[in-house]
């Protein structure tokens, strides 16, 4: 009874602590990617709406490492303040903007 006690509570804190994309969004990318990410940052970028998960993931990553296009030097600072989570978590709210 007490593991599943236990079980239970860690599996409770951890959903507490869930990165959740939307807020992440909001907080770091709406500025310029504008409602349901439908903007062209800066008048640079592409329109990520609808683009997949995976590819988010990997254009995010990407800007970590310093590799990117036009907008590598805004969106550095950003990215490397992604931890893996929270990336994964903004990434599908990103990929459900269709």
């Amino acid at each position: 009874m007490k593991k599943i006690l236990l079980s239970l509570l860690i599996a409770s804190v951890s959903t507490l602590f869930a990165a959740d994309g939307a807020e992440i969004y909001k907080a770091k990318c709406f500025s310029c990617h504008g409602e349901k990410a439908a903007k062209v940052a800066l008048n640079k970028s592409q329109i990520i709406a609808g683009w997949d998960a995976d590819k988010i993931i990997a254009s995010v990553n990407g800007y970590k490492n310093g590799e990117g296009g036009a907008m590598k030097g805004v969106m550095k600072p950003i990215a490397v303040g992604l931890n893996d989570d929270d990336l994964k978590a903004v990434a599908a709210t990103i990929a459900s903007y269709k």
